[in-house]
């Protein structure tokens, strides 16, 4: 373990339930509807056994039960949940086949008295389904498409299904649902399955945040970026935490008060360095097997730090001094999330020069991930950890273009600079990547204004950091080794540039002189 650092909700979920669930038409209510407030009515809690216990005995009546409500010969249920309230009434959710094909919009809730008496039924639709699915004219089915029944409005009819998977223009994942009549060919409905919950976030504002409906409730678990989930510690410091879950979608409400704020801020902050790496740099993952760490906040009491274990592939994050700022901001949660793409890459031993190479990458790429999230209420900029007020005083945790201004960073490197806490000699690589990216001297970006010296006296113009960024990943995952020095570390950048610009190449030029202005040579 090592210490360090001192949009919409994704809900993928059944085709036949998304369509209900957008049901504008009839929802026949019963009398236990009337009974949710009764205390007898609150959800029991379900071992796994007991639940599967449950759907076993409902699916081995569910032709019974179709025909009590008197469905039609060709039509089935196939059980798909079950709640259990605490007096023993049951609520056992189907959806419906005809003819085999899927039913859209045809699910159903049948609720039960622990006796086992009916006491109604809620239906998506009180439509019966009378449709010929062989021996008419059809229009040929679009590629990739499957033929259901389209019940969630109008009249039921015969259709194709089309799901054309995407990305939002916010970065969102999209899987559109298109549905066709089958007659025509004109397009009956659409949805997109990824739907949205909010969260307000201590750092960066309202955000949107991928969660997961289990049932009747959400958690913060992230589906479609490997499922990422985020825990709550409580102020522990052992074991993985209690996942948070809410009932409505949405979290925190913007200050510490509310523990589930630290949470939005640590999944967001998991989720932008996820789409940051993915997008950018073309890696599914921190490992780039597109699975998913985990986040755990509220460490500790008061704890000042935050930390990648890659033992338990997790970011832990403390409150801060008087638990009052949790380490959660976009730059810490890339720097932690960073920690483990060098372990999984280069591997960079977390001691000497190439521990302050390892932590000056998570600095680079938390940097890196701030600017890609482009949110309006942390904007990026070359500054590490200026939100989470970690001196006190409100200064940030670290400068990348003058390192020295936190009084104990390294500007360039010096003979001895293995022996500086890595936190400290990761200046020298920090102020290369500013000086690379940006330029020396003075200059002012996104409200923030810098000057940057370089050690040989030379002026310095950048390549932009999009250039920059691509060449220290590179040099990372493809020259850089456990043992990589700050000379190494040189021609690593170098033979990186050369490989993605070429030999002769300003952007190889450029490497080379900012590393002279930090006196690696």
């Amino acid at each position: 373990m090592n210490p360090h650092i001192s949009r919409r909700t994704t809900l993928s979920i059944a085709t036949a339930v998304a369509a209900g669930a957008l049901l504008t038409g009839t929802l026949t209510t019963t009398s236990a509807s009337a009974k949710a407030d009764a205390p007898g009515a609150t959800p029991l809690a379900l071992s796994a056994s007991a639940r599967a216990d449950l759907l076993k005995d409902a699916s081995a009546k569910s032709a019974a039960t179709a025909k009590e409500l008197k469905l039609d010969s060709k039509e089935k249920l196939v059980v798909r949940d079950v709640v259990k309230d605490r007096d023993g009434a049951t609520h056992t959710r189907y959806e419906r086949t005809y003819e085999g094909l899927p039913v859209l919009g045809g699910d159903l809730v049948v609720h039960e008295t622990k006796s086992g008496t009916r006491e109604g039924v809620t239906r998506a639709t009180s439509k019966s389904i009378d449709v010929a699915t062989t021996g008419v004219s059809l229009k040929a089915a679009p590629a990739g498409a499957r033929k259901v029944v389209w019940a969630a409005s109008g009249t039921p009819r015969l259709a194709y299904e089309k799901v054309v998977t995407g990305t939002q223009k916010d970065g969102t994942p999209s899987k559109l649902h298109v549905i066709t009549d089958a007659a025509t060919g004109q397009k009956i409905y659409e949805y997109d399955a990824i739907h949205t919950g909010t969260g307000e976030s201590q750092y960066s504002g309202s955000v949107t945040i991928g969660t997961t409906k289990s049932g009747t409730s959400y958690s913060l678990t992230d589906a479609t970026r490997g499922g990422h989930s985020t825990y709550d510690l409580k102020h522990g410091s052992s074991g993985k935490g209690t996942l948070f879950t809410d009932a409505d979608d949405k979290w925190g409400n913007g200050t510490n008060s509310d523990a589930a704020t630290a949470g939005v801020d640590a999944a967001y902050g998991a989720q932008v360095t996820w789409d940051y790496y993915k997008n950018v740099q073309g890696r599914n993952g921190i490992k780039g097997d597109g699975k998913g760490a985990y986040s755990r906040v509220h460490y500790g009491n008061a704890y000042v730090n935050a930390f990648w274990d890659d033992s338990c592939f997790c970011m832990t994050y403390g409150d801060g001094e008087g638990n009052a700022k949790p380490l959660t901001s976009i730059d810490v949660a890339g720097h932690e999330m960073s920690h483990g793409v060098t372990a999984a890459t280069a591997g960079l031993i977390y001691s000497g020069e190439s521990g302050g190479l390892n932590e000056a990458t998570s600095d680079i790429f938390g940097t890196s991930v701030e600017f890609y999230a482009n949110n309006s209420k942390d904007v990026g900029d070359y500054l590490i950890g200026e939100k989470i007020d970690i001196n006190g005083d409100g200064s940030p945790l670290r400068y990348m273009d003058k390192p020295s201004k936190d009084g104990a960073s390294l500007d360039a490197w010096k003979t001895g600079a293995g022996n500086v806490d890595v936190h400290y000699s990761s200046g020298i690589a920090n102020h290369f990547f500013y000086l690379l990216s940006e330029g020396s001297g003075k200059k002012t970006i996104n409200g923030v204004s810098y000057d940057s010296p370089t050690s040989n006296g030379s002026t310095v113009t950048g390549i932009g950091r999009a250039k920059a960024e691509k060449i220290w990943f590179k040099a990372l995952t493809t020259y850089f080794t456990s043992s990589t020095n700050y000379a190494k570390a040189r021609t690593g950048t170098l033979s990186a540039a050369s490989a993605l610009y070429g030999a002769s190449s300003a952007e190889y030029k450029a490497v080379a002189a900012a590393w002279s202005a930090v006196n690696v040579k």
